[in-house]
């Protein structure tokens, strides 16, 4: 494969000092378009990169921090990027993480969003099991792969996130855009915790949801211990895709952040 082809595909919005958002396990970059519009409207030019074996990006059997930073980096490299600002949401925060512990001087701001440093379990085995009882290439219709999916993931909110990986086949049908098998065997590498013993000064903000728990009241210590310099907010009436739940309050808290 060459070099070209290892470089993450990315809708780039705007103009101004260079904004990459990083997505969470399973999603892909367009799941930021709106918030993206609006920065890109505001002075920023918005990078939304889908990760390896997400979106519209390469696929690859290897899916781990190690190949996830070397593809981060050689994407800033590829586009000349000048000490960007990193936002990340969940895997893409924990990415981002892993990233300011060896590149704060290379970088602007980061944002995490909704994940600790701490290691996690398996969370997405009840999604890998609804996919694996589908049949897209079967289905006509959006609607039938969405029945297929409906006796195992009755959560609408959830179902419309995992449908976003489908696509429609030239010759009828539908296909997934990512390779669930990889993706599934993975879940334990980007499970992990940050390495023990290290620390950054990035300046950094981390936002959590208030009905999530993905960071914790006892996460909060050992956010503070590895980036001394970290801001916590928790965003009311959120969970963990505090994002999509509350995009005005988490607009104006990272906006405020980043042009402080």
């Amino acid at each position: 494969m060459n070099t070209e082809s290892r470089i993450w595909h990315s809708n780039i919005l705007g103009t101004g000092k260079d904004l990459v958002i990083l997505h969470g396990f399973l999603g892909m970059g367009d799941n930021w378009i709106s918030l993206a519009r609006r920065w890109a409207a505001g002075g920023f030019r918005v990078h939304l990169p889908d990760l390896r074996n997400h979106g519209q990006s390469f696929w690859d059997e290897r899916f781990d921090f190690e190949v996830l930073l070397d593809d981060l980096r050689r994407y800033i490299g590829h586009h000349q990027l000048h000490k960007p600002h990193i936002i990340g949401h969940s895997l893409g925060g924990k990415l981002s993480m892993f990233d300011a512990l060896d590149e704060p001087g290379n970088r602007g701001k980061y944002v995490v969003l909704d994940i600790a440093p701490r290691a996690y379990g398996r969370r997405h085995d009840f999604i890998f099991r609804a996919v694996r009882q589908t049949s897209p290439g079967q289905c006509r219709t959006r609607n039938e792969v969405e029945a297929q999916l409906m006796p195992h993931l009755p959560q609408a909110h959830i179902r419309r996130f995992v449908m976003k990986n489908l696509k429609r086949l030239p010759g009828g049908g539908f296909a997934w855009k990512i390779p669930w098998d990889i993706l599934e065997k993975s879940v334990e590498n980007i499970g992990r915790a940050l390495p023990q013993g290290k620390s950054s000064n990035a300046n950094i903000l981390f936002l959590r949801g208030e009905n999530s728990d993905f960071v914790l009241d006892d996460d909060i210590a050992q956010i503070k211990q590895i980036f001394p310099r970290a801001q916590i907010h928790s965003i009311p009436g959120a969970g963990h895709w505090l994002h999509a739940e509350q995009p005005e309050m988490v607009y104006r808290i990272i906006t405020d952040f980043l042009n402080a």
